[in-house]
């Protein structure tokens, strides 16, 4: 961790020394160091030095120490316990590399499950299933049980236990590194030159120091978390945005730790060193403290912009744009304040950089095409636009539109830039579509409400260009819903970035039970699920999608897919929160209380069964309310014969909370360890989804 160096440059000190603070790691000559030196106070002598030691990330320790015994012996202190703490960020950092490793080992040598025969698993799947694969799916039904539910939803929001009790790990390991390999004291040193004044070390400055230093090391780990292009996605298979509740609570502890480094040292410049306030006027100004201010200021700007009452009153769009801003100077401010840990910065900077450099290049993949079929080009794909009308709650806004290149993976999205609106600003939507390459061009639908912003900009600019077609041409009409369309559909020119995600399909076994739950226009994640099924309409499995609209007649969002089910044995459910109950059966209703029984029992609110090829025609009145999804998650896995099942789920946050739940009561670990296979029920839903 030390070399000794012999008339060797020497790096100036910073506050990491407190009192015998030197300039900020930058080199410089003898000369100009001396004159430095006889400026202001330190406890190091470099005159006197007979040789000095480097450490790495710290500056310069001049030896032998001739300074009073207990200047010495603190010196002692904050040298070691710097490379103390040099040493666990290497051990941070290798525990993250290993087990990354080995979780990327393991995913390359168990291939996905969905390559399984179905016909071989239906005649001796309890025979086949062997000890190890038991125990896994026992350990799973457990971790569904205990840890998928919402945590303290006031502290940490719409997030499952399994994620909180990550961040506990990754805090506890912190906490521990922060205190330990520190020698705890207190030494009453003399002032030199200064009879009767003297100053206060303690081993505050080291823990200070050692805090300080890992919130450098975690901001690359910061960095890594919030990459769309995203490298732990690569080798964990996790998608992107499940890292989003780690990033944002490794800010808080990185604000934290700057917050705790910030303090020591001002209580010990402040306070504990003298004289005052000679000391505190002296230190404020250094080059390195302001860059520390700086610093500070910034991380405390960063955490405000997260908070959401200033994201409703900002937007989303200057949250996003202003968080990339503040934190690159964030963290060339952190240079700036000690140039000896750019180590940690530097590979930061670089990761947000090659991430925003990749999907410039996946832009470019995606629309570099032949133009006019002779030469080629940067081409953006025209969408036919289909509007909704819905004044209360927003329109919502279909997009179709066929593209040259690979199809993406069910559960896959794509980022996608609206050129008319606005080149700065691209949002994530999710294909409603199963991907079906014809020719070379492989066709996307996306559906999506005008809530505000960008998308409330494109319902706008759909319906300029419906009603000047209505003007023009004779063959615009309106349906008796209300919805505009087109024998020529108007287009908007969308440039795509993706595809994103990991492969929601991926460990299907062809046996497995499918619930799909959505809420509004989170059907576009789950209907692909079951898009992807009629290739093997064959399989053993229960298939059921429960579909919670505000309004029966939002089916014709995607009247065409779910008319597409019609070769599989799908029960549609559609739950219409916001009709009004019809006027007969209030009348049939004999009391409030009957109402409300009526409500709470399952199929009551809104509820319509069907089969999937009656769906494309018409939907009756659902009523009013939400379903129980509680009890219609628990009445599907009883239902089952056998095999496990997986709930496909996307919409609101609300429904998010109770789909977790709804899933983590099915699961029984025990059950599964003695070969029932039902009580295995899996959740996979997009995270992407509002909190």
């Amino acid at each position: 961790m030390a070399r000794r160096l012999i008339n060797a440059p020497w790096q100036g000190v910073s506050h990491l020394l407190p009192a015998h603070i030197e300039t900020r790691s930058q080199f410089y000559t003898m000369e100009a160091t001396k004159s430095l030196l006889a400026a202001r106070q330190h406890i190091q002598d470099h005159d006197a030095a007979e040789s000095v030691i480097h450490h790495w990330g710290y500056a310069d320790r001049v030896v032998p120490c001739v300074n009073d015994p207990g200047s010495c012996r603190y010196l002692d202190v904050v040298y070691n316990a710097h490379d103390v703490g040099m040493i666990y960020t290497g051990v941070i950092w290798a525990t993250i590399g290993g087990i990354l490793l080995i979780w990327a080992i393991v995913r390359r040598m168990m291939p996905p499950q969905s390559h399984r025969n179905p016909q071989a698993l239906v005649e001796g799947e309890k025979r086949t299933v062997d000890t190890t694969t038991r125990m896994r799916h026992t350990l799973w039904s457990y971790t569904n049980r205990y840890l998928l539910p919402d945590s303290i939803r006031s502290i940490f929001g719409r997030t499952t236990r399994l994620q909180v009790l990550v961040l506990a790990i990754l805090t506890g390991y912190l906490t521990i590194f922060s205190f330990v390999g520190i020698v705890y004291g207190i030494w009453i040193t003399p002032v030199k030159k200064m009879e009767g004044v003297y100053n206060t070390r303690s081993s505050l400055g080291p823990f200070s120091d050692r805090v300080g230093v890992l919130a450098y090391a975690l901001t690359p780990l910061s960095v890594l978390l919030s990459n769309r292009e995203s490298l732990l996605s690569v080798l964990t298979g996790i998608p992107y945005q499940n890292f989003n509740f780690m990033h944002r609570w490794l800010g808080y502890i990185i604000m934290v730790q700057s917050i705790v480094h910030t303090i020591g040292w001002t209580i010990i410049e402040v306070k504990l060193y003298q004289p005052q306030p000679q000391v505190a006027k002296k230190w404020i100004v250094q080059l390195y403290m302001v860059w520390g201010v700086v610093a500070m200021i910034l991380l405390l700007i960063l955490y405000a912009l997260t908070l959401p009452p200033v994201i409703r009153f900002t937007g989303y769009e200057f949250f996003r744009k202003s968080h990339y801003v503040l934190a690159l100077v964030y963290m060339g401010a952190c240079i700036g304040h000690w140039e000896g840990l750019q180590c940690f910065i530097i590979p930061g900077i670089l990761l947000w950089f090659i991430d925003r450099f990749a999907r410039a290049a996946r832009t470019f993949l995606l629309h570099y095409n032949f133009v006019d079929g002779t030469k080629r080009g940067f081409v953006a794909a025209h969408a036919a636009i289909t509007t909704f009308p819905d004044e209360k709650d927003g329109d919502v806004v279909r997009l179709d539109f066929e593209h040259p290149h690979d199809a993406w993976a069910v559960g896959q999205h794509f980022y996608l830039c609206f050129t008319e609106s606005s080149i700065f600003q691209s949002h994530p939507f999710t294909p409603l579509n199963a991907a079906v390459t014809v020719n070379g061009r492989t066709k996307h639908s996306y559906v999506f409400r005008a809530k505000g912003g960008e998308t409330k900009k494109i319902a706008q600019i759909a319906a300029k260009k419906l009603a000047a077609a209505a003007t023009a041409s004779t063959t615009t009409s309106e349906d008796k819903d209300g919805v505009i369309t087109a024998a020529s559909a108007p287009t908007t020119p969308v440039v795509l970035t993706g595809p994103y995600g990991d492969p929601i399909m991926r460990n299907i076994t062809p046996e497995a039970n499918i619930l799909c739950v959505a809420g509004g226009t989170g059907i576009t994640y789950v209907l692909p699920a079951l898009l992807s099924l009629t290739a093997n309409p064959a399989s053993p499995r229960k298939l059921e999608l429960i579909w919670v609209v505000r309004h029966a007649k939002d089916v014709d969002w995607v009247k065409p897919e779910l008319a597409a089910l019609e070769a599989l044995d799908v029960t549609v459910r559609i739950f219409a929160t916001r009709d009004a109950a019809s006027s007969s059966s209030d009348a049939d209703r004999s009391s409030e209380a009957e109402a409300d029984e009526e409500k709470r029992a399952a199929g009551a609110v809104a509820v319509q069964k069907m089969r999937a090829r009656g769906a494309a025609a018409s939907v009756r009145s659902g009523g009013i309310g939400h379903p129980d999804l509680a009890l219609l998650v628990r009445e599907f896995v009883q239902a089952t014969v056998a095999a496990r099942t997986v709930v496909f789920a996307s919409g609101p946050g609300g429904l998010m909370t109770d789909a977790r739940a709804a899933v983590a009561v099915c699961n029984d670990g025990s059950k599964v360890w003695k070969g029932d296979e039902r009580f295995h029920v899996d959740l996979i839903h997009d995270e992407r989804m509002e909190r």
